[in-house]
């Protein structure tokens, strides 16, 4: 699950038209982080004004795979949904106290459940998009992978 292409010069060629978009089916597959980027959230009626984690991860397989944005809130409120990504990596057990290894967790792998949402478009045209739903412990045998193992 490698992203391919090449730069592209100023007086390349072009004819793609981004047809290339996959949408993978609501499942539980594997997944790859590739980009971490430290951001602040502004806050919203649900979540007051916090460190935010904006993971690029590739979901699937090496035959279909697709690429996407998900965003992880340092907050209290959201500490299982942070537990749960760091357990999918291997890198902490149920009830374990960890420091959080940001540092560590491109290149990280594990399994997540997906889902299809349904949204409305600026052109009112109803677009279809994954979303990452849950991080999936990895099996027994797997967890106990010293840190920065992958898990397959």
């Amino acid at each position: 699950m490698t992203a391919e292409g090449r730069e592209l010069g100023w007086d390349d060629q072009i004819e793609n038209d981004g047809s290339d978009f996959v949408l993978l089916d609501a499942g539980e597959y594997p997944f790859r982080v590739t980009k971490f980027e430290r951001k602040r959230f502004a806050g919203s009626v649900k979540l007051p004004p916090c460190n935010q984690a904006v993971l690029t991860i590739e979901v699937g397989d090496e035959s279909m795979y697709t690429t996407l944005h998900h965003s992880l809130f340092l907050h209290t409120k959201t500490e299982g949904l942070l537990c749960g990504f760091f357990r999918a990596l291997g890198a902490r057990k149920h009830g374990e106290r960890i420091v959080m290894d940001w540092n560590g967790v491109v290149g990280g792998e594990g399994r997540c459940k997906l889902d299809v949402r349904e949204w409305t478009g600026k052109d009112g045209e109803i677009r279809k998009s994954n979303d990452i739903t849950k991080f999936l412990d990895p099996p027994e045998d797997e967890e106990q992978l010293a840190p920065g193992e992958a898990p397959f």
